[in-house]
């Protein structure tokens, strides 16, 4: 097809081809038209109508006919433009009014407020969802729990985690349990001693979610994440009472 970005702005490929061609040959007949697209008169005709109401095809009486022409290709950029004025329009309403609302009709807390991930794949999966997610919040903070035993696996599938995290202007709060864990922009840190025996565990609080990423052997990851406004307030309040302890 040519120039499928035509698409994007809701025309259907017959559309592009009688557009096309009226920009071709100009003032035609819905008789010629089907005639040189192939296609049949009833079908060109609603093609023709649909083209019109989008404002890119017009038409005047000649005789006892109508001929149709194209409108100057700069109609098109006024479809886009329209088209991208409507998305806004329902994107803020979907954001304000209807998401908002469809979610006053999902139970407080069922099996699918739970996920499961493994390996890297998951581990990844999970971090990119940290970045959206906090990015959003309110001030785009998070909160982490980190153990040294999981933090040499943690960056393993995402080593740019926290380059992009200073990119998007996110900050972290991460109470580090046992040595090490680099500084970083944007990130202030505390740290705990470690405990004894495996202790390979992170903890993520970014509501309304709070993962949770461990290992189950010395190298294979696997992630839970809960999303839940109740459980997120409250992994946050232990995690902000510990902050303010240590």
């Amino acid at each position: 097809m040519k120039y499928p970005v035509l698409q994007q702005l809701g025309l259907s490929e017959r559309e592009v081809a009688i557009y096309l061609s009226l920009l071709e040959s100009g003032p035609v007949s819905i008789r010629d038209i089907a005639a040189a697209s192939g296609i049949n008169r009833g079908t060109t005709y609603e093609t023709l109508k649909s083209l019109a109401a989008k404002g890119v095809v017009s038409y005047f009486p000649k005789g006892k006919r109508r001929v149709f022409l194209a409108e100057d290709p700069e109609r098109l950029i006024t479809l886009a433009e329209s088209k991208q004025s409507a998305l806004s329009d329902a994107l803020e309403q979907l954001r304000n009014e209807i998401v908002p609302g469809l979610k006053n009709l999902k139970p407080d807390f069922t099996p699918g407020n739970v996920r499961f991930y493994e390996g890297d794949d998951g581990v990844e999966l999970v971090l990119r969802d940290i970045l959206d997610s906090a990015e959003r919040l309110p001030g785009a903070q998070y909160s982490v729990i980190s153990t040294k035993t999981l933090r040499d696996h943690l960056y393993r599938p995402f080593p740019n985690f926290t380059r992009q995290r200073v990119a998007r202007n996110i900050a972290v709060r991460v109470i580090a349990v046992g040595d090490g864990g680099d500084e970083a922009e944007l990130a202030e840190r505390k740290w705990l001693p470690a405990g004894s025996g495996h202790d390979a565990s992170y903890i993520a609080i970014y509501p309304p979610k709070v993962a949770i990423i461990t290992l189950v052997n010395s190298t294979y990851p696997v992630v839970v994440v809960i999303d839940s406004t109740a459980i997120a307030a409250t992994q946050q309040l232990l995690f902000d009472t510990l902050w303010s302890l240590i």
